[in-house]
């Protein structure tokens, strides 16, 4: 079979351009929607001693250096998440940040091992306020391309309604017919079978050595996801503390925490918390974030102590990251996210 031609060449450029001019005037629309809400745009470096400690991303490690011949392990980060909360900690209240990420193991219609970030921050205002931000930025992103219906995979979303808000809880409920909240304790901790069984009953697949995290994911994956953000987009909120390592406990109740997921036309666009800020726990629960990447991939990533420093001193604050190119994706109509990337990375070649 003939290899498709590279996106270099006039006639794959020709049918890109449009997406890519797309692109660009919806960059240019969020930059003055960040600089009219007196957002500082920051710039983050690409390296860090840690690519961060989530369990199931997978970063590019390489090697620096130094001038007497020794070398230090740093990682293409998979989010400028450390270093835009250090800037928190350093004294900035406002800020948005468009970076280029790197992640692994990552390649299909929606994902790229490289790809654009757009991460804003709002020190002492509640993470609310940035789902009040999510809707104004959909609404702008289709303005600016003149278009009335956000399209992917056959599916319209209409980018000018208010996104429903759901909880985990209620999606777990409504979708798979399964009490996701039975199998949380009042303090955060969970248990398999109480997941396992429903799971049993509502024919999903329950292996021998899933963790109750796989359970959890499997749900969200084959249940859940499939059907957010149709007609309208979904705030998914409300997730089990287990699976917001970042995130501060809602107030009241220590099993869910104040994370939420934007979603659109089934396309997850966005991840956003109300954010921890207890130094000692954050290290606690890398630390068992990267106790799960062992047991399933056997490897680890370092802990960043430059960043649990600069948390323990880090005002409270809510954040976001929004997949910038899936975004425009859905604005443009595209159905590949290379059909919006300028440069695309190579493809391996066997």
């Amino acid at each position: 079979m003939q290899n498709a031609s590279p996106w270099w060449t006039p006639e794959v450029h020709a049918d890109r351009r449009a997406f890519l001019i797309g692109r660009n005037r919806i960059q240019a629309a969020l930059r003055r929607f960040f600089d009219e809400r007196d957002f500082m745009e920051v710039d983050t470096a690409t390296l860090q001693v840690s690519p961060g400690n989530e369990a199931h991303l997978h970063a590019f490690i390489t090697q620096a250096i130094n001038h007497d011949g020794s070398t230090q392990p740093l990682y293409l980060h998979t989010s400028p998440e450390f270093a835009c909360k250090k800037l928190l900690a350093a004294g900035e209240r406002r800020i948005a940040c468009f970076a280029h990420v790197y992640r692994n193991r990552e390649r299909g219609p929606l994902h790229h091992p490289e790809f654009t970030m757009l991460e804003w921050y709002r020190a002492e205002e509640n993470y609310e306020t940035l789902m009040r931000d999510c809707a104004e930025i959909l609404a702008l992103a289709a303005e600016t391309v003149d278009t009335r219906s956000f399209t992917y995979g056959g599916r319209a979303c209409d980018p000018f309604a208010e996104p429903e808000r759901l909880s985990v809880a209620e999606a777990f409920e409504r979708f798979a017919g399964i009490d996701l909240l039975a199998s949380i304790a009042a303090d955060g901790s969970t248990d398999h079978e109480s997941l396992a069984a429903p799971m049993r009953r509502a024919g999903l697949r329950v292996a021998a050595d899933d963790g109750w995290a796989d359970l959890f994911s499997r749900v969200l994956v084959d249940k859940v996801e499939p059907n957010l953000g149709f007609g309208r987009a979904t705030i998914l909120d409300q997730y089990p503390v287990a699976e917001a390592a970042l995130a501060r406990p809602t107030p009241g109740d220590g099993r869910v925490a104040e994370r939420f997921e934007l979603y659109a036309c089934g396309v997850e666009l966005a991840n956003a918390f109300g954010e921890l800020t207890d130094a000692t726990e954050q290290r606690r629960r890398f630390e068992l974030e990267m106790a799960e990447k062992a047991r399933v991939y056997g490897e680890t990533y370092p802990i960043d102590d430059d960043f649990l420093a600069a948390l323990a001193t880090m005002p409270e604050a809510s954040g976001i990251a929004l997949g910038f190119d899936r975004l425009v994706m859905l604005a443009t109509g595209a159905t590949r996210i290379e059909q919006v990337l300028w440069a695309p990375v190579a493809e391996a070649t066997a």
